[in-house]
């Protein structure tokens, strides 16, 4: 009788802990889901506004070859062109951290995944 008591016992201790996985899982596979989706979004917008900085700085040039603009206008469209582009740097990487994440918390991550993504971060800083 005590056997099985104890047994029970240890069933329900083991389904807890199965459940509490289980709900582990489930929340860090949500979470890094939604920092892929939002990181893709993120990454979009980051690439509208560069290009909308890069098309301000080229317009304040310009203008500044003409004698309209100061020079301290160009500097702040330059500016505002490194800015944006570390924030989309920035979210691109936090994107692919992401990404790796979500393959690990649904068991699909492999070496490949980790030196694909090495790849492209050593591409873009040989690019820079």
């Amino acid at each position: 009788m005590s056997r099985t008591t104890e047994a029970a016992a240890n069933y329900r201790v083991a389904k807890g802990a199965l459940d509490a996985a289980r709900n582990s899982t489930q929340f860090n596979v949500r979470q890094a889901y939604l920092g892929v989706s939002n990181g893709l979004a993120q990454i979009k917008i980051m690439q509208a506004a560069l290009t909308a900085a890069k098309n301000a700085q080229t317009s304040n040039k310009d203008a500044f070859d003409l004698g309209v603009r100061l020079n301290i206008d160009v500097l702040n469209a330059q500016n505002q062109v490194f800015s944006t582009q570390s924030e989309l740097i920035r979210v691109t990487v936090e994107t692919m951290l992401a990404l790796l994440k979500l393959k690990a918390a649904v068991g699909n991550l492999a070496e490949n995944d980790v030196l694909a993504i090495n790849s492209q971060l050593s591409d873009g800083v040989d690019r820079q």
